[in-house]
């Protein structure tokens, strides 16, 4: 099982590696002060897609990010 600290040094690290230290500090601060509410952002997100561009989407993803098993 992955400890709690585990993920966060993984979300840490992913979101440097894309954004780097100044727009990571900044999207960590914006998540703290607005009380970020991922599930409802995401439903948000997807609301506005239709059929199609939630497929698309999906799609692409899938073939960005194949399923594999963790050990």
């Amino acid at each position: 099982m992955v400890t709690n600290m585990e993920i966060m040094d993984k979300g840490i690290n992913c979101l440097l590696e894309k954004l780097g230290v100044v727009e990571t500090e900044q999207f960590i601060s914006v998540i703290i002060r607005e009380k970020f509410d991922y599930t409802k952002w995401q439903q948000q997100r997807f609301d506005q897609m239709s059929a199609e561009e939630f497929n698309a989407a999906a799609v692409a993803y899938s073939k960005e990010h194949p399923f594999r098993l963790q050990k």
